[in-house]
């Protein structure tokens, strides 16, 4: 039990009605979970408000609502705190409620378009295998210690990271590295954490059926290092064009590393095969079972973080070397056939290119490449053509099918993909709506040698049609067709 004076510290108030001297059991933005000790934060949703719901709080026994605006009726035994911005004060009330719990560890938060995911899991395993108790927050899930939870947000509500971080530091935790994503910064769901380092990963064209503009979203990435302590780090790809952008305004101590210029944490790759790649960095050789250009950048990122992290030279390598890829990026399988299958999370159009330009670059070209591929629905619509395009173009073979139509009509949306598609591609594009469909075939076109990559859902194990949610797993579907077909 905390008492909601307490809790309000740091909050920016603007008026009170009541008393504060308040017993506070739980922190809720969802109506449905209230009960009498609780502290009810009404939102300003995307979809719902949760001001319609403060008298249903009210009759279910709160005794205490946090809102932008009062209500037109308000009761004497409820007190009413009034803020100018209801999810800024659910984060900080949640740092408070839980003790800030980010104050008693080492958290990183990893930023950007694509390898949030890489970096975030790659240094839990990397300070894992160095000895340390570690934490970690992302897409795929949520891990303290040994401990997994299932992850449901890139970045979650502010009170769950406040929960998860509280456990954490119960079970000692030295460091966590969690992702953070412009959705998160934008809802102020980071709000109230203290960060010990910031690391920035690339920029390329994703959310704008959110952000509206890209500059809109580059500078809601920005804001997460605008915000951090002078007593964190701030690391940034400098080759990425908005790196020197993340640093413009941030009292942080400022890092770069990069592959093609000047920098801090500089890398060069030598060889680049299915099998991994060995780099230089900062003049000392490196073999990584990490594969393509983007994990270069990848696995140079998670060394500068290391290293800024105390993490002596030799032994940051050794582990460096250890480190095996993340589930659903650039995962592989090989038939006994010989038939190559890649499975990764690619949705964006930069993205599904560096993966496809990474295949390309260590291929023979003796091989075809066959890639199927789909975008999501109730999402940004101008990666459609674009995705197409980049597909059609760097394969032998593209197959639209669907990835998540969520409410959308799934043919709606390749036809909005099939629009990116270059005349001279036409006749190298096949669409099929059933995705499990559009695997079997690329794996029936597959010949020995030849690579089929499945793009844009990577680790997830479902698919969301018309809200429902039905297993659905790449890697274990290619898996099996595979094995059908050589029977």
């Amino acid at each position: 039990m905390k008492n909601l004076k307490d809790i309000l510290f740091r909050v920016s108030i603007e008026s009170v009605y009541g008393s504060t001297d308040l017993g506070i059991a739980s922190l809720e933005f969802d109506s449905r979970a209230v009960n009498e000790k609780s502290l009810f934060v009404a939102i300003s949703g995307t979809v719902v408000d949760g001001h319609q719901f403060i008298e249903e709080v009210t009759k279910a026994g709160v005794k205490a609502i946090i809102c932008e605006r009062l209500p037109s009726e308000r009761k004497d035994d409820v007190t009413y705190v009034v803020v100018n911005d209801s999810k800024e004060a659910l984060a900080i009330l949640a740092a408070n409620f839980y003790g800030n719990p980010s104050q008693k560890i080492q958290l990183i938060g990893i930023t950007g378009t694509n390898g949030k995911t890489t970096v975030a899991t790659l240094l839990y395993n990397l300070f894992k295998n160095a000895g340390y108790k570690v934490g970690l927050l992302s897409t795929v899930k949520i891990l303290i210690g040994e401990q997994e939870f299932p992850a449901t947000h890139t970045t979650p509500d502010s009170v769950t990271i406040n929960k998860y971080l509280d456990q954490m530091v119960n079970a000692e935790v030295d460091y966590c590295f969690m992702e953070v994503s412009s959705h998160g910064i934008d809802q102020k769901r980071t709000s109230g954490l203290h960060f010990a380092g910031g690391v920035f990963t690339n920029l390329s064209h994703d959310h704008l059926d959110y952000h509206k503009s890209f500059a809109a979203y580059r500078d809601t990435k920005k804001r997460f290092f605008d915000e951090l302590p002078k007593t964190a780090f701030a690391l940034t790809n400098i080759d990425d064009k908005n790196g020197k952008v993340m640093l413009q305004n941030t009292d942080a101590k400022k890092y770069t590393y990069a592959l093609k210029t000047i920098a801090d944490y500089k890398a060069k790759i030598l060889e680049n095969q299915l099998s991994g790649l060995l780099l230089t960095i900062n003049n000392n050789e490196v073999w990584t079972k990490l594969i393509g250009n983007f994990n270069a950048y990848n696995v140079l990122a998670i060394y500068a973080t290391a290293d800024l992290l105390g993490i002596e030279e030799i032994e940051n390598l050794r582990l460096l070397s250890e480190l095996e890829s993340v589930s659903g990026r650039f995962q592989y399988l090989i038939s006994n056939k010989g038939v190559v299958a890649i499975i990764d999370y690619a949705h964006t159009p930069d993205a599904l290119k560096n993966v496809l330009e990474t295949i390309n670059a260590i291929r023979t070209h003796n091989e075809k490449v066959i890639t199927v591929v789909g975008c999501g629905g109730d999402r940004d619509k101008a990666k459609r053509p674009k995705m197409a395009h980049i597909a059609s173009e760097l394969s032998n073979q593209a197959i639209f099918t669907s990835d998540n139509p969520r409410s959308e009509d799934p043919q709606a949306i390749i036809e909005d993909m099939e629009a990116g598609i270059q005349p001279q591609n036409y006749k190298k594009t096949l669409s099929i709506v059933d995705r499990k469909q559009a695997i079997k075939t690329a794996s029936q076109l597959a010949e020995k040698g030849d690579i089929v990559l499945i793009a844009g859902k990577g680790h997830e194990t479902y698919q969301d049609i018309k809200g429902v949610k039905t297993d659905f797993d790449d890697y274990a579907i290619v898996k099996d067709i595979l094995e059908e077909l050589e029977k």
